[in-house]
């Protein structure tokens, strides 16, 4: 249990210092944070809470979007990735998420898009290797290829991520994208020390109209999170698992609810 971490995303509504205070009373070790939300409670505030709390920040969401149909759009999601650098290290966490970006606007060059992605990351991996922060690649599901991530399998995030020093890039394992994938074990085994972090969920069925939020919590759908853990631990990787969870009914919820149920989950269906 000492490896579990609560992304704040799971708990959306719940403001920062009622998820701290939850996780620092369950004598949890980790919480992951979402960069708007700690934005808008103040980078050093929320450091300083999360510090004094006891607790330490598994990895911060979410960087990337380097895709963009014009340079000086392409020039601002850069700048925008260094602060959100700067931001982690801030926070004392050495992993920053990414989602890739999709296809720009207009665009079917789903090559020129993986490129843009290349691109911006070589500009940043200096930088992130000096804060001491790695540029975590989160492969997504391949529906969300055209609108969100064109790196749609561990595969892809890890033949771009290999064109860099495994301490300024690595890879996400996300259970809700990967887990349909055949080659994923194998892939998880590749992986090796670049794997930055994994993160939990389940996949639901039938999926919401919505499939941004079609998330589900452990236990309720289909993927089987403690054989990919093990992958992730037979590939070397001992670090902080978060539970992750994109749903609207579960926001509807209240947090401390939400929380309980999650951390109860964890234990059944991941630990």
């Amino acid at each position: 249990m000492n490896r579990y971490s609560l992304n704040q995303a799971t708990t959306k509504h719940w403001p920062l210092e009622d998820v701290v205070a939850a996780s620092a009373k369950a004598n949890l070790d980790w919480i992951g944070l979402w960069r708007e939300p700690v934005q808008e409670y103040g980078v050093e505030k929320a450091a300083r809470l999360v510090a004094e709390s006891g607790l330490r920040v598994s990895s911060l969401c979410r960087g990337g979007f380097f895709t963009a149909a014009t340079a000086d759009e392409r020039a601002a999601a850069i700048a925008d990735n260094r602060r959100a650098l700067e931001e982690a290290a801030a926070l004392g966490t050495d992993t920053l998420v990414l989602v890739s970006g999709g296809l720009p606007e207009g665009s079917r060059d789903l090559e020129g898009a993986r490129a843009m992605v290349r691109d911006g990351l070589a500009e940043l991996a200096p930088y992130a290797g000096e804060l001491g922060v790695r540029l975590a690649i989160e492969p997504l599901h391949p529906m969300f290829c055209s609108d969100r991530c064109v790196v749609s399998s561990l595969g892809g995030a890890l033949d771009i991520a290999e064109q860099f020093p495994a301490s300024q890039v690595g890879v996400v394992v996300d259970a809700y994208h990967v887990w349909w994938d055949a080659d994923v074990l194998r892939q998880i085994a590749r992986a090796g020390s670049r794997i930055c972090s994994y993160q939990v969920c389940d996949w639901i069925v039938p999926l919401p109209s919505d499939v941004l939020l079609g998330r589900g919590m452990m236990g309720d759908g289909s993927i089987d999170l403690r054989a990919l853990r093990t992958a992730c631990e037979d590939a070397g990787y001992t670090g902080p698992i978060e539970v992750e969870i994109f749903n609207a009914e579960l926001w509807a919820q209240p947090g401390q609810e939400v929380f309980d149920t999650a951390l109860a989950r964890y234990r059944e269906h991941v630990a």
